[in-house]
């Protein structure tokens, strides 16, 4: 009798030692929408999370739908993080029949309102493009960190780890950008994109942003505004205009002919990542390379 309890005692431990185990190395399933959200919860959650992007390169969040497998995604996951600010304005009512039981969570919702810039052209009321800041970036890291910690606190000593790790980089980033602009006169700091993805960035490092379709690529750009934005480029003696990876460059090609047509020579500087990273592989396929490759490009075609 005493050896069968025993038997059954030692059953008992093996099979709670073999659920914790398998508990320890069951990795937290998230699922984010932009590029930008996913890079940044590879970087904290290293080896302790499974990762699942909805949005890939190139892919433009205003317009994206979801499709029934991001659905089946979405409500299988333990954790969702999205930006928020309606950025992914098609997937609101996704996240909303979702209900409140599921685990979303708008990362923008940390930053302080009054320091956002505003916006009619959203629902939420403000410019959702808040990466291009490096300091509310900074921000966001500490707010999902703390939010992977909570979805799984055995990890949360080394999500902490790399989140330090991370801002350290963040700040040495931010060093690199402030170098790399200074060395455009403050008078040729002029960006015309095209869509105004940029008003952060402008804010943050003292650039007049303007861009041709407004803040939101569901806006159609009229003949008015290509020749309104013509002029302003021709009068402000603009050497450069951008094209972005997420947005067809036919918007910007059709403001290129129109300041031609008035005399004015302005050249397309370049492609510029804007809502998305670059391709997976690639310095812009980082949140870090895709702000450092901005800024060069910017700075050496407006040089």
């Amino acid at each position: 009798m005493r050896k069968t309890l025993l038997l059954i005692f030692c059953l008992g431990l093996f099979l709670s030692c073999q659920n914790s185990e398998k508990k320890k190395s069951e990795k937290v399933n998230v699922v984010t929408t932009t590029t930008m959200i996913t890079d940044l919860v590879r970087n904290i959650g290293g080896d302790s999370v499974s990762v699942q992007g909805l949005m890939g390169s190139g892919v433009d969040p205003h317009l994206y739908k979801a499709s029934e497998g991001d659905v089946s995604k979405l409500t299988s996951a333990d954790v969702v993080f999205y930006s928020g600010l309606h950025l992914e304005g098609k997937l609101v009512d996704v996240f909303k029949k979702m209900g409140r039981s599921s685990n979303t969570i708008a990362l923008a919702e940390v930053l302080d309102k009054k320091d956002l810039i505003g916006s009619d052209q959203f629902a939420s009321s403000f410019d959702p493009h808040i990466w291009f800041d490096i300091d509310y970036w900074k921000q966001i890291t500490v707010y999902l960190t703390e939010q992977l910690s909570e979805e799984d606190p055995e990890s949360a000593e080394f999500y902490e780890k790399n989140k330090e790790a991370y801002l350290k980089k963040l700040n040495t980033l931010e060093d690199e950008v402030h170098d790399i602009i200074a060395e455009l006169p403050e008078e040729k700091r002029i960006l015309v994109t095209a869509h105004d993805a940029f008003s952060y960035f402008g804010k943050a490092y003292g650039f007049e942003v303007v861009g041709l379709q407004g803040l939101s690529t569901a806006t159609e750009a009229g003949v008015q505004d290509v020749q309104k934005l013509a002029k302003l480029i021709i009068d402000k003696e603009v050497k450069a205009i951008f094209i972005e990876s997420s947005v067809p460059k036919r918007t910007i090609e059709a403001l290129q002919q129109a300041v031609r047509s008035k005399g004015y020579d302005v050249q397309i500087g370049g492609t510029l990542y804007s809502d998305a990273l670059g391709s997976p592989g690639t310095e812009e396929g980082t949140y870090m390379g895709m702000f450092k490759f901005n800024v060069k490009t910017i700075i050496k075609a407006l040089k």
